[in-house]
């Protein structure tokens, strides 16, 4: 088993930035990969983010591609997400995700451990 906490959300304003923080802990092991998901009110849950947890090559769909930026410190057990220039439609709920599946994907029925999410709100 994998458990996995997020941490650093919040309020921001249009244009501003937020830092997210993924701490896992278990069989990290048997992880080949990671990613951010978020999920608005009414809409699917959709990916933001991934990293493999090997090799640390990145995937960012084109509505975040140069805004979002995904890291991971392999020693810590620890995966970021650092977002800049957000935006109102922007705002979800953000989640960490692992992947013990190859190859790593980002479908979220690939990803098998969750955290419970943290809130990302983006107005003035």
């Amino acid at each position: 088993q994998v458990q996995l906490v997020e941490s650093g959300g919040g309020l921001v304003q249009p244009g501003g930035s937020l830092n997210l923080s993924c701490a896992a802990s278990g069989r990290m092991f048997t992880i080949y990969g990671m990613g951010w998901f978020r999920q608005a009110p009414g809409k699917e849950r959709e990916v933001v983010a991934r990293i493999s947890w090997k090799d640390g090559s990145t995937y960012y769909p084109d509505s975040v591609k140069g805004r979002f930026t995904i890291s991971r410190d392999n020693g810590k057990n620890k995966m970021y997400l650092q977002m800049d220039s957000l935006k109102p439609e922007d705002t979800a709920v953000y989640y960490c995700a692992a992947t013990n599946l190859l190859p790593v994907g980002s479908r979220k029925d690939r990803y098998s451990y969750w955290g419970q999410g943290t809130q990302v709100t983006v107005s003035n």
